[in-house]
């Protein structure tokens, strides 16, 4: 077949051995795939969900074809090159690339040849000037704006690769390929990379705001379940509580002191061997009564658990004969990461456990079921889970699913999968579990993010804001850090004490409230333990201000779970950039050092070591109240605010009233 025919609600062109497939899928929204294969697959694994009932309207005549649906308009020349239009308005939105320079130049698709009947697969876009790009997930760059940038395609400790853009320019696009690959943003053109994949795949939605726009994704790629209220509280957690009646005299010292403690967790080494996922019973003996006892006081438990197996384990040669582990493509048996575990004293060779074959996720599931879910956790803390390998080469990799190459980015999506849907079967509904990392999707299966191992230090800090707004613009609106970063803070240290406390000013208005991290004096005994990391660790002056930000949190939560219920609805991050909130203020578009925490709180983190002013930027359209001071303030304007080290600088939307001060006003 050549040229244009319409298959349904599909558009469908066929030349020179390619076939293109354009169809409706949502509202406002249109799926692409393309192959240069006999036929397009059906089969292949992704975020998309099946979509609500659509009907497209389909033209085809002479000079091209035509596909709408909705607010989306898609145009397709006789060469194939694909145009996409905002129906209502008539702007182009997005263009593939068309070169008529003879001799070699490449049309906006090309496949080559990779491994295994797979493609190394290019989409290229024309550049829009001005276009300004949002999303993508967690990266470490420092930037809210993508433009100029490129982005590897691919999850690391403290990188987590959401393939979804949001366009200055009204559209939203998901490239739906967990391939390897990269996405560079460039001044001269767009382009997505996949070295290995069967076909291209991807997504695009229309939108007049952010707003919409988001919305429009999370319909297709699935809504966060509503947060449960304990997990807006504070989070006690430290690198690490090394027995059971350790953890139960801190959580005993908070009630003892009167301070609000949510959830206490216990990470790595309380197991007896990676792989093995129970406790060591030597010194966590009643795990039972240890989570009774917290119940009593208000207090949850999470369990770091981590989805790789020691060669010791019970569970390793069970396994590896049933096919359980990530394989290798070559040179034997898989050793994906060497480090130390509970014995022997020393290195050991671990292997990951297979998240993509479902049958190993529900061998998994049972092993954490009797382990722990027995015992009463019913919050999971999924470490590792990008999955997190030394030296990374996926390449390498034999997954259930296929080669390393063209799926290692679905890891952390089956992974939580696992854990979701072991626990709604249990008959458990209030989910919510702590991930390093995540892919379009990862929402839907109860996922809070936080940002990975990341240094303790003002720049480290100042890298939190653009990430965490970005990600909140990719679908997945639970997100942390650990307040004061994870390695090297020494709580005896002046410099140190400023910096968590300006973190912990900033974590108040993160989504998730968690203080964490490897502190000094770090030793091994044989595995790595570090020094306190509590509330009042970090000398009197710092647990004042971090005592009342504890009880501002606290009177802030009914105001959060009226935002988490909009991000469960709506796909509304709680915490996001000016622009999601002021699209027609054209300033607020460039703002990455200041966020909205709902529609009416606006947030300006201290970023700078011995800083007690800043500079706020106030979005027009509206007043503003300083939740300090009580004073009024035009928008449209940029102000100097004061900080004093007790004090972030926080303004209230026109008409709202919120609970900062302690008096209520």
């Amino acid at each position: 077949m050549e040229g244009f025919r319409q298959e349904g609600q599909a558009l469908i062109f066929e030349q020179n051995h390619e076939t293109v497939r354009l169809e409706p899928w949502g509202g406002d929204s249109l799926r692409v795939r393309a192959s240069a294969a006999a036929t397009l697959r059906d089969d292949l694994p992704g975020a998309l969900l099946a979509p609500a009932a659509t009907s497209a309207q389909i033209t085809i005549e002479a000079t091209g074809a035509s596909i709408r649906n909705g607010a989306l308009f898609a145009l397709v020349s006789p060469t194939g090159r694909i145009r996409f239009l905002n129906a209502l308005s008539g702007l182009e939105l997005l263009a593939e690339e068309e070169h008529i320079q003879p001799h070699g130049w490449p049309g906006p698709r090309s496949y080559q040849q990779a491994l295994g009947g797979l493609y190394h697969l290019e989409v290229r876009f024309q550049p829009n000037e001005h276009e300004h790009f949002y999303g993508l997930g967690q990266q470490t760059h420092g930037l809210l704006d993508h433009k100029g940038c490129v982005i590897e395609l691919l999850h690391r400790n403290t990188q987590c690769t959401i393939p979804f853009v949001i366009s200055s320019r009204g559209y939203g696009f998901l490239w739906h390929n967990p391939a390897v690959g990269r996405v560079q943003l460039g001044y001269d053109r767009t382009l997505w990379v996949a070295e290995a994949a069967a076909q291209v795949d991807y997504w695009i939605t229309v939108g007049e705001t952010t707003a919409q726009i988001v919305e429009n994704y999370v319909d297709a790629t699935g809504h966060a379940p509503m947060l449960p209220d304990w997990a807006a509280g504070f989070w006690q957690c430290k690198l690490r509580y090394s027995s059971q009646e350790e953890l139960l005299s801190v959580a005993r010292e908070y009630k003892q002191r009167g301070l609000p403690l949510s959830v206490i967790v216990i990470d790595y080494y309380h197991w007896s061997l990676q792989g093995d996922w129970h406790f060591d019973y030597e010194k966590w003996p009643d795990p039972a009564g240890m989570i009774r006892e917290l119940e009593e006081m208000g207090v949850k438990v999470m369990v770091s658990i981590w989805p790789t197996v020691n060669p010791l384990s019970q569970n390793y040669a069970i396994m590896q004969r049933r096919g359980l582990l990530v394989g290798a493509e070559h040179g034997g048996h898989a050793v994906h990461m060497r480090y130390v575990d509970n014995r022997p004293e020393g290195p050991v060779s671990l292997t990951y456990y297979d998240a993509t074959n479902p049958e190993a996720r529900q061998f998994h599931w049972d092993r954490v079921r009797e382990g722990y879910y027995q015992h009463g956790v019913r919050i999971f803390w999924l470490d590792e889970a990008e999955p997190d390998m030394w030296p990374s080469d996926p390449s390498n990799l034999r997954y259930h699913l296929g080669n390393g190459l063209a799926v290692t980015n679905l890891y952390p999506l089956m992974h939580a999968k696992a854990y979701y849907e072991g626990m709604r079967a249990a008959g458990q509904e209030d989910i919510c579990n702590l991930a390093r990392s995540a892919w379009a999707g990862s929402q839907r299966y109860g996922v809070a993010l936080w940002s990975g191992d990341i240094q303790s230090t003002w720049e480290s800090l100042r890298l939190q804001v653009p990430a965490g707004l970005n990600m909140g613009l990719s679908g997945i609106p639970w997100w942390t850090t650990d307040i004061g970063g994870f390695f090297n803070g020494d709580p005896e240290d002046p410099g140190f004490r400023e910096l968590i406390v300006r973190w912990f000013q900033y974590g108040v208005f993160c989504p998730i409230f968690r203080l964490h991290g490897y502190r000094a004096p770090a030793i091994h005994d044989p595995v790595p333990l570090g020094g306190p990391n509590e509330a009042w660790s970090f000398g009197e002056p710092a647990y004042t201000i971090i005592r009342e930000l504890l009880f501002l949190r606290e009177r802030l939560r009914p105001y959060i779970m009226e935002q988490m219920r909009r991000a469960s609805e709506h796909g509304t991050p709680p915490m996001r950039p000016l622009l999601y909130d002021f699209p027609a203020d054209p300033v607020c578009q460039m703002v990455d050092d200041e966020f909205m925490f709902g529609p009416d709180l606006l947030v300006a983190p201290v970023l700078h070591e011995g800083a007690r002013e800043r500079i706020v930027y106030l979005p027009a359209d509206t007043a503003w109240t300083d939740a300090w001071t009580g004073e009024k303030i035009e928008g449209g304007q940029t102000i100097t605010a004061a900080a004093p080290l007790e004090r972030i600088p926080l303004y209230l939307r026109a008409g709202t009233k919120l609970p900062i001060r302690v008096d209520g006003n």
